[in-house]
């Protein structure tokens, strides 16, 4: 169970990883390794060149599990910070997560008929591709127009709601997968297997929560940017 609440600069950094354990991630990815003893979330972000505002932000936004307000939220935080995030989250998914899934799986399906194994690596593949699609549109357009506007750059033929439309939900291309090998995996229940649906539902999950940040908290700020401009 974790713990709800609002974190605040003078809590320790090592009491938000142990009562949110996910959390460990949403401080990799804003560049924040681990070994910080006692010091306190102020303190490791101020160290690590992190806007506390901005870690805490996303911090609570997760851990409450509800849609923060935009105003005046948006107007605060770090973009260069939240494009950080994004883009080292995208790095995780893309060059380590999908990858470790994908070898243990083929392990897992290994004693299964030739056809079986194809059609369920076809099927993995073909997501991991759609999230790579994904996450490359947005390092390939979005940041680039994003790190634009921070230098006073407008153009005129984009904007930050034309990635607000077409921004689908990737977690939820995974359920096939994931019921596939719960309903109709034709062998016997291993711990591999088990291993390898765990990692599947927190992928899910966390991808879920990649998207919210982007659209509750990194869409509303580059809007109030844009604004501004």
């Amino acid at each position: 169970m974790y713990k709800n609440g609002i974190y605040r600069e003078t809590d320790k950094m090592s009491d938000l990883i142990c009562e949110n354990y996910p959390m460990v991630l949403v401080m990799s990815r804003f560049g924040i390794a681990l070994g910080f003893g006692e010091e306190n979330i102020g303190e490791v972000c101020r160290r690590n060149g992190v806007d506390a505002y901005t870690f805490l932000t996303v911090v609570n936004f997760l851990a409450e599990d509800v849609n923060l307000p935009v105003e005046p939220v948006s107007e605060r935080l770090s973009i260069e910070n939240l494009i950080r995030y994004l883009h080292n989250a995208h790095d995780y998914f893309l060059n380590f997560r999908l990858p470790h899934i994908r070898r243990k799986l083929v392990d897992a399906i290994s004693g299964c008929p030739e056809d079986v194994v194809f059609v369920i690596t076809k099927f993995f593949d073909d997501y991991a591709e759609e999230v790579n699609k994904h996450m490359a549109y947005e390092e390939r357009a979005v940041f680039p127009y994003v790190r634009n506007l921070l230098a006073g750059q407008k153009d005129s033929k984009y904007n930050i709601s034309i990635f607000r439309k077409r921004h689908d939900q990737i977690e939820m291309k995974i359920t096939e997968l994931k019921n596939i090998l719960i309903k109709y995996y034709p062998g016997k229940g291993s711990n591999l297997l088990n291993s390898v649906l765990f990692d599947i539902f927190a992928t899910e999950e966390d991808l879920a929560s990649h998207t919210r940040v982007e659209d509750y908290l990194f869409v509303p700020a580059i809007l109030a940017l844009e604004k501004r401009l």
